[in-house]
């Protein structure tokens, strides 16, 4: 806790600025362009509670330049790969957490990203609901090919998916 993975990713996606150094994605600055490439899940849920979830989802793929009746086709087929179709007018508030878990991965991957930036996407969530997340995250990574940038604390997670594993400290 406190080593800077948060600040790091938030640096990543444009929210805060670096003191230092770059960001790159396929070795070009980011811009408004590529960071629409990007998915983002935040620790903490940033969805609304009372709000109907596929209502949401809609809504964040127009903030992500899709059209409503994609985004709307798109954010259907999200909930029903994640187990949901059946709760897509459902509010928030009335799903469990590993579901809503579920429904923040989803607010991540409905504009179709190339690139998801996740953090601590198993905090909080019980063995099996976390077992089932990586399990997805792997899915997603292996059959669709993309790149994860996820953290976590949970070692037996990483030994799962990682090519690739990153340890900060200090902010370093």
């Amino acid at each position: 806790n406190g080593a800077g993975k948060s600040t790091t990713m938030r640096i990543a996606l444009g929210v805060l600025a670096a003191d230092s150094g770059e960001v790159l994605l396929d070795g070009r600055p980011l811009d408004d362009d590529t960071r629409r490439r990007i998915g983002y899940m935040p620790e903490e849920r940033g969805l609304y509670g009372k709000e109907k979830i596929l209502d949401q989802l809609v809504f964040l793929a127009k903030l992500h330049g899709v059209d409503g009746k994609a985004a709307k086709k798109r954010g259907t087929e999200l909930l029903e790969t994640l187990g949901l179709g059946e709760r897509l007018n459902d509010k928030l508030d009335d799903l469990s957490l590993g579901n809503q878990q579920r429904v923040q991965l989803a607010a991540s991957l409905i504009h179709d990203p190339d690139v998801l930036i996740l953090d601590e996407p198993t905090g909080g969530l019980d063995p099996l609901a976390r077992s089932e997340m990586v399990d997805m995250l792997a899915q997603f990574m292996v059959e669709e090919g993309r790149t994860i940038l996820f953290s976590t604390h949970i070692t037996s997670d990483l030994e799962r998916i990682a090519d690739h594993l990153h340890i900060i400290g200090a902010g370093r």
